[in-house]
């Protein structure tokens, strides 16, 4: 299913000025998917790089230095700046190197993805790509096709348990983490969302795509 979605969203892309890449970005709730869609564009497209907006995360010392430890994961967890001036250094003529995030580590690692400049295409995915937030409205602004997944909360919350599992917490751990933070930064991230310009509504039948959502 993400195949046919990866070239669908490939058709939608936009001819920009080819003095900078053109910029993906994909949005979507906790679990939906956009990593797993992010990788069937960069194969499909040959020859992109693609950019994880987790990268941005605070490291974990910074959260509990702010107290945001426990709610690692939400908008205020994130370098949001940094992740718009990266954004912004792109057709800059120099590489541009984004920060990616390690899950075995649960941290960032900073300059681990570099992007050339003659990279014709970057697929960012993250969370809030497309929030409605001030400050947020930043970033999809600097995106030149926007894409967001919407996916139903049991096939996320499914996937986050196991996820979650696989990082090492125990069933119980993981469940209530799942249906305490990503359920609550589910509701926002589909509350609170500029339109997309490529709606992807997935269901255990599949996708169907929407253009100019």
């Amino acid at each position: 299913m993400y195949e046919d979605a990866a070239l669908a969203v490939l058709g939608a892309v936009p001819i920009v000025a080819a003095s900078r890449p053109t910029v993906v970005g994909i949005a979507g709730p906790p679990g939906s998917g956009k990593t797993t869609l992010a990788r069937a564009i960069t194969a499909a497209a040959r020859d992109a790089v693609a950019v994880p907006m987790d990268g941005f995360h605070l490291s974990n010392r910074q959260l509990a230095r702010q107290g945001l430890a426990d709610v690692k994961g939400s908008p205020p967890t994130f370098d949001r700046a940094g992740l718009i001036a990266a954004l912004r250094r792109l057709g800059s003529g120099d590489p541009v190197y984004f920060p990616d995030f390690d899950h075995a580590l649960h941290e960032p690692v900073a300059a681990a993805i570099r992007v050339d400049p003659e990279t014709p295409l970057v697929v960012v995915e993250g969370n809030y790509l497309l929030l409605d937030r001030s400050g947020w409205r930043d970033v999809s602004g600097l995106l030149d096709l926007r894409v967001f997944l919407e996916v139903p909360w049991p096939m996320c919350r499914e996937r986050l348990i196991a996820r979650h599992i696989q990082a090492g917490k125990s069933p119980a751990e993981a469940e209530a983490w799942v249906d305490r933070s990503d359920h609550a930064n589910y509701e926002l991230i589909r509350a609170a969302r500029v339109t997309p310009d490529v709606l992807i509504r997935q269901d255990i039948q599949g996708s169907r795509v929407s253009l100019n959502a």
